[in-house]
């Protein structure tokens, strides 16, 4: 039966390529596109009071890599349309006497205005806004007050970054999209292989055959199983020398959990497949089941910030687990000690769908 599973798979050239090569795309070109890095901030000035500092302070901003400074706006009106047309996500707006006030009054303002359709992006930009003038108000009163606080204390902050020191988001999306290509095309590819075999009547012949229900189920487990771990060796390649990912933890820690779930993804296909009728049926469950899993699975946001039902739903979400797993192992060096649960959880699953898939199949013609 595994002999058969592999002749039909290599006599296959398109589907054997799909396998293959299309994982190692989608991870190269998802893991750039995939990015909820906040940079180029399109930012128009409004600079009532064309002043040192005022100057300075648009200088700021303008050598930032995460601004894109477009240019001066004679008056607000003007910059507001850039807002609305949604060539600029934020006005800074420096009133008249911007200057004097400091200088006299010992205080001024500046309005600044954030195009909020994004919330996220419009409250990630509204930081780095306040923060670079809250480091140009700093420095205003260096020159005016002086260097030291009272009694001459000072206090030095150093940022430490543990297991992503360059702050790359590709670091934090790898791990994740990688396990996620495992289920797509694990689970899909083996969800249209018994449909396919009923479809074209080869279903009738093995079924009039002595072969069991478990060595068949076994039999369109393993191929599926052993290109998955082909696929994730590919992926772990690309990880480490494409992406330049740390890979801290154990690799054969990473491979037996990637063994586990394969046999989930499969199983899951395999189940979907023994209840579907045709192909067309079994890639709409597919298709449900996925988007499902993607979204609950914390490959894009935190799991944490769900509703509290989301949060039930997810406790049978296997993404969530071996993401979880990927995360920690590649990154943080987790050791199975650490990942008692989810190994549990996905062992659990895994016999579940295969025990599932197995039980559903039925040789009768």
């Amino acid at each position: 039966m595994i002999e058969k599973e592999f002749r039909q798979l290599f006599r296959n050239a398109v589907l054997l390529r799909m396998m293959l090569a299309a994982p190692v795309m989608q991870l190269i070109l998802l893991s750039y596109a995939a990015n909820f890095e906040v940079k180029n901030l399109n930012i128009v000035v409004v600079d009532q009071d064309h002043t040192p500092y005022a100057r300075r302070l648009v200088s700021k901003f303008r050598y930032i890599d995460n601004f894109h400074f477009l240019g001066y706006a004679p008056a607000y009106k003007p910059a507001y349309h850039e807002l609305l047309t949604g060539h600029a996500d934020l006005i800074l707006l420096i009133s008249p006497h911007f200057e004097r006030d400091l200088g006299k009054a010992n205080h001024s303002s500046v309005q600044l205005l954030v195009s909020a359709i994004d919330g996220t992006k419009a409250g990630i930009a509204s930081g780095y806004a306040q923060s670079i003038i809250r480091d140009f108000n700093t420095d205003i009163r260096s020159e005016t007050v002086g260097l030291e606080p009272a009694g001459g204390a000072r206090l030095d902050i150093e940022n430490q970054y543990w297991y992503n020191p360059r702050l790359e988001y590709k670091t934090f999306m790898v791990p994740g999209i990688l396990f996620e290509l495992l289920l797509l095309i694990g689970g899909m590819i083996a969800a249209l292989n018994i449909v396919r075999e009923k479809e074209i009547g080869t279903q009738e012949q093995l079924n009039v055959t002595p072969i069991k229900k478990h060595e068949f189920i076994l039999g369109k487990l393993t191929p599926f199983v052993l290109i998955g771990l082909v696929q994730f060796t590919l992926g772990m390649l690309v990880a480490a020398f494409f992406f330049r990912i740390p890979i801290q933890g154990s690799i054969p820690l990473l491979y037996g959990f990637a063994f586990l779930f394969l046999l989930l993804c499969v199983g899951l296909g395999l189940l979907i497949s023994a209840i579907s009728e045709t192909q067309q049926q079994a890639m709409f469950a597919v298709f449900f089941c996925l988007v499902l899993f993607i979204l609950l699975s914390g490959l894009f946001s935190s799991t944490d910030d769900m509703p509290q039902w989301a949060q039930y739903i997810n406790l049978f979400n296997p993404l969530r687990y071996i993401i979880e797993v990927g995360r920690n192992v590649i990154l943080k060096g987790s050791t199975f000690r650490d990942m008692q649960t989810q190994f549990y959880a996905l062992l659990a699953m895994s016999v579940a769908l295969i025990g599932l898939a197995s039980w559903r199949y039925r040789k009768t013609v």
